[in-house]
């Protein structure tokens, strides 16, 4: 199940952190996290994805494996 914006503030409200503060503790840039959690389209690329999925906004993989694109491109 993924989580909503709403859903994910109530959890940081809950643990009594900062939507920058989890972002600069997973190594995002906070000013893209909140972009991320207003945003009316969860993210398909990029960081953005890294950070929907990290939120639980969508599933999805968080490491970046190249390899299946080098493979179909032979």
């Amino acid at each position: 199940m993924t989580r909503t914006t709403a859903d994910v503030l109530e959890e940081f409200r809950l643990r009594g952190i900062s939507v920058a503060e989890w972002a600069r503790h997973n190594g995002f840039n906070p000013t893209l996290v909140y972009q991320v959690l207003r945003s009316r389209h969860v993210p398909t690329r990029g960081q953005s994805h890294r950070i929907a999925v990290a939120l639980g906004m969508k599933r999805g993989l968080l490491e970046q494996d190249l390899s299946l694109m080098n493979q179909v491109a032979q």
